[in-house]
């Protein structure tokens, strides 16, 4: 078998809802992309300090901000090293890095995304690849949604790809075209209201279920100006705080009642989308939400597949490891069908300060 055949990957993915990074270990065919295997996959959860710095980076100075981009990106090259021990990985091609989005305006002309690649690479001595989104936004697009890339290359079987991560996003084929763009906020909104109980999140969707939906605050949800507009579109931290919250606490419910009203109002919005028979994957957080996944089947024709939970948890990980691979041998790994961008390209940074040393 030739030598070059597969190529090992870690990817690595923090999303919005800071429940985590998420590292893997993948192996890929590069004749034949769908031969792919986790070999190995794990979430570090964020201490304290890392959870408060991350996510009020928001709010930070210039100078605090890029001081906690390479503080970021040499915690993730330390990660890296300590899970490569851990799991005596004696291979690794590239690291492929999503980082933490701290801005996301694609209409002002800017995304940011910290984990300075340049540190990560020095941390590990192994090739890195990040700022996948930054080219897109520069060359007109959204900058989101990305994974759908990977939706195609890897999971083509399906006539949707859903993922329910910080926000729920879909990934599907139209007319030869790949469509993609994030549906509505999600567990970001879901976990900041159970935070006030003192939990991570609301286990299997419980709390949810014991609640009550306020038809007024679900009609006013649904009737945001973002769930009337044609993609490309995406979302991002700034929405969430600026409408949704401010929204939600304007009518001063209970708690649980509150995550009813907002499951339904994801389900419902999922439902808009995916109103024709046929397979859906589900992967993302959410999809151990069982009432969430339970009110999602009550209003969707589509048969829903969860898959294993390695996937479940570890898909934008993978798919992160896809496009950093896509990037390294110059392959497209952002549709303009998707995004908005002016043409498809392949993007991300390559950080690769080692190469002359070996």
């Amino acid at each position: 078998m030739h030598p070059k055949k597969y190529k090992y990957v870690i990817g690595l993915m923090s999303g919005t809802s800071l429940d985590g990074l998420d590292l893997t270990y993948i192996k890929f065919n590069t004749y034949n992309l769908q031969d792919f295997e986790i070999l190995q996959a794990v979430t570090i959860a964020y201490d304290t300090q890392w959870y408060n710095d991350l996510k009020n980076a928001f709010d930070m100075t210039a100078s605090q901000l890029a001081q906690l981009d390479a503080r970021y990106g040499i915690f993730l090259g330390e990660q890296i090293n300590a899970f490569i021990k851990r799991h005596r990985i004696d291979r690794v091609d590239l690291i492929a890095s999503h980082g933490q989005t701290v801005f996301h305006r694609p209409g002002a002309g800017y995304t940011t995304q910290i984990g300075n690649g340049a540190h990560i690479n020095a941390v590990t001595g192994i090739k890195t690849i990040c700022n996948f989104r930054t080219q897109d936004v520069a060359l007109g697009g959204q900058g989101a949604p990305l994974v759908p890339a990977g939706d195609r290359y890897l999971f083509g079987e399906y006539d949707y790809c859903l993922n329910i991560g910080g926000f729920a996003n879909i990934s599907f084929e139209k007319n030869g075209n790949r469509l993609a763009y994030d549906i509505c906020p999600a567990n970001i909104v879901l976990n900041h209201y159970v935070a006030s109980m003192g939990l991570p999140y609301d286990d299997k969707g419980q709390i949810a279920e014991s609640g009550n939906i306020n038809t007024d605050l679900l009609n006013t949800l649904n009737h945001l100006d973002y769930y009337q507009t044609e993609q490309p579109k995406s979302l991002g931290w700034e929405f969430v705080m600026e409408k949704i919250i401010p929204l939600i606490d304007s009518f001063r419910l209970k708690i649980n009642d509150i995550l009813k009203t907002y499951v339904e109002h994801i389900a419902l919005q999922i439902a808009k989308i995916t109103k024709n028979e046929g397979s859906m994957l589900i992967t993302g957080g959410g999809a151990h939400n069982e009432y969430l996944i339970q009110r999602i089947k009550k209003h969707t024709p589509s048969k829903i597949v969860i898959p294993a939970t390695t996937l479940i948890d570890y898909k934008e990980a993978l798919i992160f490891g896809l496009l950093g691979l896509l990037k390294d041998t110059g392959l497209i790994n952002v549709f303009s069908s998707v995004t908005g961008s002016r043409f498809d390209h392949s993007s991300g940074v390559i950080y690769d300060a080692f190469k002359s040393r070996q």
